[in-house]
């Protein structure tokens, strides 16, 4: 609304529908009238009969006369010094010059934004319920539809405004802070003023926080130009900008750093202590790979017999094999090959790079087998990615909780068709019975 000065309101007496036109000068009311009437008499189907109106020039210049009279437009004055007479325009602009200023004071703008609020002001009214019309909006009697209010915010408040990726790169933000002063004329969208480029702006994807408004501490952020075409026709400017804000996401990256930077603790064996380089940042890679430089993991079974640790590791995997019915002891049999079996050692670290257990697995030696005379086919069921972002998607739409577990037997439910035999695991053969071997039942 760049540099208006006047505001005009036309109502329609019947349904208490209004519209705001803004002037820069008096002279430009009947070019706003002949566009007035244009519009409502296409979009009702009624023709305007009368206007009702003080004696300003504005409405009593022979142009405007001449026209009504052409139109077979009746022409209603009020006397002079008399506004009662036309009292519901008199109370409505009343009531949006009002209503706009408490706007304006709510969230401290400066009156640069006066047009902004009352075009807000005017649309508000028309979405609100009317005395006159028993307890109907004027937008619905105007139009016969119940307007929507799901979209409306509060004035002045802090919006993000989502920054479109073709004019963004990689890093920088995908939203900057703006300050929403209404609503689209031609567009379903938000009026928006952005304080760092000084300009209105038009979008629809953006993230309002009602309570919170901008801080006017600049003296020079009262120097406002919002651009709109006159007599609040046409298509409202609609241009975009790219900002360039890396030095603000460098900073932002650099504080977050500073604050959540944690403390390291240095790792000490007996005879020598590893340099962790202070004062400088690591990846949880590189401490993991400290980490693994004092922890040794047994090569053979017999470096891990030596270890408590790591027996009970064994024990506990060859428990759970028997729990599952993995396997059962038969006598060697001469047509079948029997399949060597290995011990897997590996120790398994916390994310802050200590000892989480000892995990030990027994492994067919499946190397020594070949397809289509020992198997036919071999399958690993395994969950997709898509299926588990869609899970996580569909727990956070519904609220509900995640847990995550890890079920370390998960392989032992594949159930096989083919006759495979294996040795008896090192360590943990049976006394008596070391001739027999082990007949798989599921696949190990």
């Amino acid at each position: 609304m760049s540099e208006n000065r006047y505001f005009l309101l036309f109502i329609d007496d019947y349904t208490r529908m209004a519209w705001v036109y803004f002037l820069r000068n008096k002279s430009n009311a009947f070019e706003c009238f002949k566009k007035f009437r244009a519009m409502t008499e296409l979009q009702s189907g009624h023709k305007v009969k009368s206007v009702r109106s003080d004696r300003g020039g504005e409405f009593m210049s022979n142009e405007f006369l001449a026209y009504c009279s052409e139109a077979g437009i009746q022409r209603q004055l009020t006397v002079a010094y008399s506004p009662q007479q036309n009292g519901v325009v008199e109370r409505k602009n009343r009531t949006v010059i009002e209503m706009a200023k408490s706007m304006l004071h709510e969230k401290s703008l400066p009156y640069e934004f006066w047009a902004e609020a009352v075009h807000t002001a005017v649309y508000l009214l028309n979405r609100c319920p009317s005395k006159s019309l028993k307890k109907m909006t004027p937008f619905e009697a105007y139009t016969g539809r119940k307007p929507g209010i799901a979209h409306l915010k509060v004035f002045g408040c802090l919006c993000h405004v989502l920054i479109p990726s073709v004019l963004r790169h990689k890093l920088e933000e995908n939203s900057h802070k703006c300050i929403f002063v209404g609503y689209g004329l031609c567009e379903k969208g938000y009026r928006l003023y952005d304080p760092k480029t000084r300009k209105i702006i038009l979008s629809r994807d953006v993230y309002f926080d009602e309570e919170v408004s901008w801080k006017w501490e600049n003296p020079s952020n009262a120097d406002v130009r919002m651009p709109m075409p006159d007599e609040n026709q046409g298509t409202a400017e609609t241009e975009q900008r790219a900002l360039d804000e890396q030095s603000q996401f460098a900073d932002t990256q650099m504080q977050m750093e500073e604050e959540i930077a944690p403390q390291r603790e240095e790792i000490l064996d007996e005879t020598q202590r590893f340099d962790h380089t202070p004062h400088k940042w690591r990846s949880i890679n590189d401490i993991m790979a400290q980490c693994n430089m004092c922890i040794v993991e047994p090569d053979s079974f017999e470096e891990a017999d030596l270890d408590e640790s790591w027996r009970s590791a064994m024990e506990a995997e060859l428990e759970m094999i028997e729990k599952n019915n993995t396997w059962k002891l038969v006598d060697r049999p001469f047509d079948k090959p029997v399949i060597g079996v290995k011990w897997v050692y590996k120790v398994k670290l916390n994310l802050d790079g200590t000892v989480q257990k000892n995990k030990a697995r027994l492994v067919a030696k499946g190397y020594s087998q070949k397809p289509g005379i020992d198997y036919n086919e071999t399958f690993a069921p395994v969950a997709r990615l898509d299926t588990i972002r869609t899970l996580i998607a569909l727990a956070a739409q519904k609220e509900w909780n995640l847990f995550q577990l890890d079920v370390k037997s998960a392989f032992l439910n594949g159930i096989l068709k083919e006759e495979v035999y294996v040795e008896q695991p090192q360590g943990y053969v049976q006394e008596s019975k070391e001739t027999k071997v082990y007949r798989l039942n599921k696949a190990l």
